[in-house]
């Protein structure tokens, strides 16, 4: 009996951190993400946007960014992860493991979550109409407005959310920090290469991420919820 209830009371203590710091997380982004918005909205970050983007090109040509040769083909490379078609294919391929396993409520889940983020992307690129870097020819072709970096939001949404997903579906400690870390590091990769590549400020790429890690975060807390009331299947 007695093991009994300190395992219960150790699960309610860890499930009452998780909610806590997701909580945290959500209010902390939020926040951050506004009074980003509004420096940028004052022109207070454009020096330093523009100076960091100078800085990545070579200051006799600004069309040829710093670094090898084969640095470009790793910028357009890392930055084709976070676009629509990659993760596209990316999400369905896990929705279709979803449907074959059986796992629908997981399933539609995981379509909510992604189409939500992308919504929630466009909104914001709507609202802000933040021109297009000018000052350094764009490496990578573009047709939406700057802030917040829709491949930062995204990559972080799709990867982060799947991420989440996948540390519901083991025990070890060891898989679940993994999962999380290549979400992550995914993540942020997509983000660096969207200003390596010229088409984002920084500012606008750090608002991705700010805003894509609070929208996973709060997928995992309903996600979690819906688990533990076994509408969602672990």
């Amino acid at each position: 009996m007695t093991r009994i209830v300190t395992s219960a009371v150790e699960w309610i203590g860890g499930h009452t951190l998780v909610i806590l710091a997701g909580l945290i997380i959500i209010v902390g982004g939020t926040w951050g993400f506004i009074e980003l918005a509004d420096e940028v909205a004052e022109g207070q970050t454009q020096n330093f946007d523009e100076w960091l983007l100078r800085s990545l090109r070579k200051p006799d040509d600004p069309a040829t960014p710093i670094g090898p040769a084969w640095m470009g083909e790793i910028g357009r490379d890392l930055t084709a992860l976070g676009g629509m078609a990659v993760l596209s294919l990316f999400t369905l391929a896990v929705v279709g493991y979803l449907w074959l396993d059986r796992r629908r409520s997981a399933m539609w889940f995981v379509l909510i979550a992604t189409v939500g983020g992308l919504a929630l992307s466009l909104i914001l690129k709507a609202s802000f109409s933040r021109p297009r870097p000018s000052i350094v020819p764009h490496l990578s072709y573009v047709h939406t407005s700057s802030f917040p970096s829709g491949h930062s939001i995204m990559s972080a949404v799709v990867y982060l959310t799947l991420g989440a997903l996948l540390t519901r579906l083991v025990t070890k400690v060891q898989l679940k920090f993994y999962f999380l870390a290549v979400a992550a590091l995914l993540s942020f990769l997509v983000g660096l290469s969207r200003t390596y590549m010229g088409v984002h400020y920084p500012t606008d790429v750090l608002a991705g991420w700010t805003i894509g890690l609070v929208w996973a975060t709060l997928c995992y807390l309903v996600l979690r919820t819906l688990q533990r009331r076994g509408i969602v299947e672990e």
